[in-house]
């Protein structure tokens, strides 16, 4: 008989969170067939079922169930290890998991390619998610979130200014209906934004403010579908100033919205407090961001 590997024990512990193996997969950035080979090898090595699989998804069986209680426990105490070691190394090299919202990362990757090239043996691992992770599990070491201030215990959260965002529209489409001038004037014009919990961003969220949804008359939870309905003139939409920069058929909407009762956060575990690494990425995005420590 095998003995169980922790693992697997930890990716049977998401595929028990998450409920399907295309989400655990995604969530491990590894395909469903090598999750489910995990939860074979777990349940063989135990000689116990934790699941019972269902077309819908995953459910836990009772021992399944006295896994999910158990992991969590685990998870901190390995973190914390994990967390104290490597604030305790003074090199900066290893590596470095962030996550942030999806479709986000490319307006980071200015300052990580600089904090990069500063220290090379340091290796990056960005997963992109418009979940949480709780970084208690050690699944990630900084997470970059935006929106209300994040008030989970043991967690140290500084606050960084938005990435540059504005809204833009298309020359044919300011051709065809102009742009507002005020706020007022929204109503009068057609919308690209974000769909779900990407509603919560600060950006979105002060635009949703003053227009009616029948305005929004395109929609996608991927930021990079909104970026090209705004380029084809169909609606104004927000895009990062990297990536408008880029193309020359655009122009700004220039109003100033309120953003000040939210912010973007950079929030990791008070066990890296002393952590070089996480003290000197966060030294890039404010060089690139700029920030107010809260």
């Amino acid at each position: 008989m095998t003995q169980p590997s922790w693992d697997d024990f930890r990716i049977a512990y998401l595929l028990a969170k998450s409920g399907t193996l295309t989400k655990a997969g995604k969530l491990l950035q590894m395909n469903h067939a090598t999750v489910l080979r995990h939860i074979n090898r777990l349940e063989e090595a135990l000689d116990t079922k934790l699941f019972i699989r269902h077309q819908r998804g995953y459910q836990l069986t009772d021992a399944g169930e006295l896994m999910v209680k158990g992991i969590p426990d685990i998870q901190k105490s390995f973190s914390r290890l994990e967390n104290l070691m490597s604030s305790a190394e003074k090199n900066i090299s290893g590596n470095l998991r962030i996550t942030t919202l999806s479709d986000f990362s490319p307006l980071l990757n200015p300052a990580l390619k600089a904090f990069h090239k500063a220290y090379p043996k340091l290796r990056i691992q960005i997963i992109a998610t418009d979940d949480v992770i709780p970084l208690a599990t050690g699944a990630a070491h900084v997470s970059l979130r935006a929106g209300s201030q994040p008030n989970e215990p043991d967690l140290i959260v500084k606050k960084l200014n938005p990435p540059n965002i504005h809204y833009y529209a298309a020359d044919s489409y300011v051709a065809e209906y102009g742009l507002p001038k005020t706020t007022t004037e929204f109503n009068q014009h057609l919308w690209a934004l974000p769909s779900n919990e990407k509603r919560k961003i600060p950006f979105v969220k002060q635009i949703l403010k003053h227009i009616d949804e029948e305005q929004i008359i395109y929609q996608s939870n991927h930021f990079p579908d909104i970026y090209n309905a705004v380029m084809e003139g169909m609606a104004i939409g927000p895009m990062g100033i990297h990536h408008a920069s880029k193309c020359d058929n655009l122009q700004i909407l220039d109003i100033t919205l309120d953003t000040t009762t939210d912010g973007f956060w950079f929030v990791y575990h008070k066990d890296l407090k002393n952590s070089a690494r996480i003290q000197a990425l966060f030294g890039f995005l404010e060089q690139s961001l700029g920030s107010a420590i809260q």
